[in-house]
């Protein structure tokens, strides 16, 4: 699986901003969401490589292949259609953790979303990247979707693996730095793909280095937390 197979935009549904489309009107509504995809796809690839200052609403607009007023239709400023990039980049990934409970078995959970989280991580590297800038540079357009959405969302998953450890289910860990490490140790392989790449010395990734990675950290974090990663879920990891 090569690194830039994809777009993390492209499964994030509609973004919030975007007018309500009538029911009666799927054909249209069909033409609204892939345009929002192509242009939060192009957007992606221009933001990653040029940064927020150097990208501007026309190169955006050359690369999805759309009209400039096509993009003010769609997202009215740059710093929209910034800031709903990073919004779905955000909400795709606390999604892999949205259904969770006190009653699940934490080696079941934990393995499934480090896996999740490296392959994202591997197949959509420029999300994740931007991401990264974007945090680097004290979060301007993300801060507010940080205090408000991701804080809520970190205290109900650690409030549920703290009930794990209550029941003897896992070991007695922060929750919090747990979610913390599995955040960074996945999205290295993303944000510092050229360091991994040439070190390692490969062209990209493949199948095989996101089987074994994904191995090697479900081994490595589950063990700190007392669980074996689980099998049925690595697969043929």
């Amino acid at each position: 699986m090569g690194a830039n197979a994809g777009s993390i935009v492209d499964n994030a549904g509609r973004h919030k901003g975007a007018k309500a489309v009538k029911e009666s009107e799927p054909h249209k509504d069909s033409i609204r969401s892939q345009n929002e995809r192509k242009i939060l796809r192009a957007a992606e690839l221009e933001f990653v490589r040029h940064g927020y200052k150097g990208t501007s609403m026309q190169a955006i607009a050359d690369r999805a292949d759309l009209p400039k007023a096509n993009i003010h239709y769609y997202f009215k400023s740059k710093a929209k259609l910034y800031s709903c990039m990073l919004e779905n980049i955000t909400e795709l990934w606390n999604s892999t953790l949205a259904e969770i409970s006190e009653g699940d078995n934490p080696a079941q959970v934990l393995t499934r979303y480090i896996r999740t989280k490296v392959e994202m991580s591997m197949t959509y590297p420029e999300a994740s990247k931007i991401y990264a800038m974007e945090i680097i540079q004290g979060a301007p357009h993300l801060h507010d979707h940080l205090r408000k959405r991701t804080r809520q969302w970190m205290r109900e998953k650690v409030r549920i693996i703290e009930s794990w450890i209550v029941q003897g289910k896992m070991n007695p860990v922060d929750p919090t730095h747990l979610i913390f490490l599995i955040w960074s140790s996945t999205q290295h392989y993303a944000d510092f793909n050229t360091q991994v790449l040439t070190i390692t010395n490969q062209l990209e990734y493949e199948q095989e280095d996101i089987d074994q990675i994904t191995r090697f950290l479900c081994e490595v974090i589950l063990g700190g937390c007392g669980l074996q990663p689980d099998l049925t879920v690595l697969g043929s990891c």
